[in-house]
């Protein structure tokens, strides 16, 4: 057993180390990466600014906020501070610039566009957008900043690609703490709903795609399927436990002869799930695994839900997928969609199994480009460091498909920790010859025609 172990532990240790060859050019890399950014800015000198924070974020600093990030670069911290939190540069053509590139290289026509709205637990009233509210990492009302993200899952990879602050009523009224946190005029109250119809508008014709998804927060409301389907976008959006939905499919009860026929009745989506019999659920195989094919069980029927009005909104399809966990239970999630009725559940399991990708790509660009650290307080602030944490974590993401790319004995992804140890010692980045660091030939999309390829690189 000892013997078999300590074998085990050299292959795992030698899979963990990153080949030289992995880290060579890796500063020319980076500044030609930033370079279609930095050109997005009005001065020679807000270009260096965003060349050394997108530097730090991809960094092993302990902390990536502009503190860090100057004394990284054995700066003084006023001038990068006024670049990230007050300057106002636009960040928008950089998201813009983000997702050209990410449709570029690793589009795929049935890609999915996830929603997620993420929380930032913060202390004090003071930062822009703070306020007590539910926060999902907690599970509960705390006080704190909510960002609604929006990523791109394609079977070659997923990353985040855009963002808006939710900014709640109470802030969107109090001039004063607008005013002293910078929020521009022309912002109102939006919903993060709506937050998420504006991201969709301004970057789905760069993000080739087939369907939205999002987590039980964005599926809950009826109008924002509504509004999707308006812009006919195919939507597979989880909803919560209580939703009220009427079986299309359901024999309706004997009719006595008197009053108006009855009608099947309105249930709760987990009431429903918990009458059906075992014959009902069918398994699909969502992805290979160490001891054979981890498989989901899934049932889909035609519906009708109740809105939020208690109004009964148009026929969809409720989708039902259970997963076993260790203690016997299962782990339910519910969807509806406004896909075709003949879709296969092979189908919405892949998108489903998309939708929960979103998660890994916070926890990325939290883990490795330091989405979460920012000291912060102004509106502006707070988007330029989001947009360059997301610029960086773009980056890794590329830094790590081209270690897989060389690395062809173990066919494992390069480790993106392992570049950012490279970036370490840049303490300020210099001007190199322009070229083109990726082969389009080997980092371009990776087209698949199975239907079930959800082992996302």
């Amino acid at each position: 057993m000892e013997r078999r172990f300590s074998a085990r532990l050299k292959e795992l240790l030698a899979d963990a180390t990153v080949k030289p060859a992995v880290v060579r050019d890796l500063l020319p890399r980076l500044e030609y990466f930033v370079e279609p950014f930095a050109a997005l800015l009005a001065t020679t000198e807000q270009g260096t600014h965003l060349r050394e924070y997108v530097a730090g974020l991809v960094s092993d600093v302990q902390r990536k906020n502009v503190e860090s990030i100057a004394y990284h670069h054995d700066q003084d911290r006023q001038a990068l501070q006024k670049f990230i939190g007050q300057i106002a540069w636009d960040h928008q053509p950089h998201l813009t610039e983000l997702a050209r590139q990410v449709g570029r290289q690793i589009g795929e026509a049935n890609a999915v566009l996830v929603f997620d709205p993420s929380a930032f637990a913060k202390k004090g009233t003071e930062s822009v957008g703070v306020q007590s509210q539910w926060c999902g990492r907690l599970g509960k009302v705390e006080n704190c900043q909510v960002g609604v993200y929006l990523g791109y899952v394609s079977s070659v990879e997923h990353t985040l690609v855009n963002v808006r602050l939710y900014l709640p009523a109470e802030w969107a009224k109090d001039k004063k703490r607008r005013k002293k946190c910078g929020v521009p005029p022309e912002i109102r109250f939006q919903t993060r709903h709506a937050l998420a119809l504006d991201m969709l508008r301004e970057q789905g014709a760069l993000l080739p795609h087939a369907w939205i998804a999002g987590d039980d927060e964005m599926g809950r409301s009826s109008k924002f399927r509504s509004d999707l389907r308006a812009l006919e976008e195919r939507y597979l959006l989880a909803v919560p436990s209580n939703t009220l939905m009427q079986d299309c499919e359901a024999e309706a009860p004997p009719y006595s002869g008197y009053g108006r026929p009855p009608k099947v009745a309105f249930t709760r989506v987990d009431r429903w799930t918990a009458a059906l019999p075992a014959s009902a659920w069918q398994t699909i195989e969502v992805r290979p695994g160490a001891k054979g094919p981890l498989a989901v069980q899934m049932v889909k029927r035609r519906v009708l839900a109740k809105t939020e009005r208690h109004r009964v909104g148009p026929e969809e399809t409720l989708v039902v997928t259970r997963e076993q966990q260790a203690d016997g239970s299962f782990k339910l999630d519910y969807y509806l969609s406004n896909a075709a009725a003949e879709t296969p559940l092979a189908e919405f399991g892949r998108v489903a199994k998309a939708e929960h990708r979103i998660e890994e790509c916070l926890e990325r660009a939290k883990g490795e480009a330091g989405l979460a650290e920012y000291q912060v307080r102004t509106w502006e602030g707070w988007h330029h460091h989001q947009t360059l944490s997301l610029l960086a974590t773009w980056f890794l993401i590329q830094e790590a498909r081209r270690g897989k790319k060389m690395d062809t004995g173990t066919h494992r992804p390069a480790d993106s920790h392992s570049h950012r140890l490279a970036a370490a010692s840049l303490a300020g980045l210099q001007q190199t010859r322009a070229y083109s660091p990726y082969d389009d030939s080997s980092l371009g999309a990776q087209r698949t025609s199975a239907l079930l390829s959800l082992e996302i690189a």
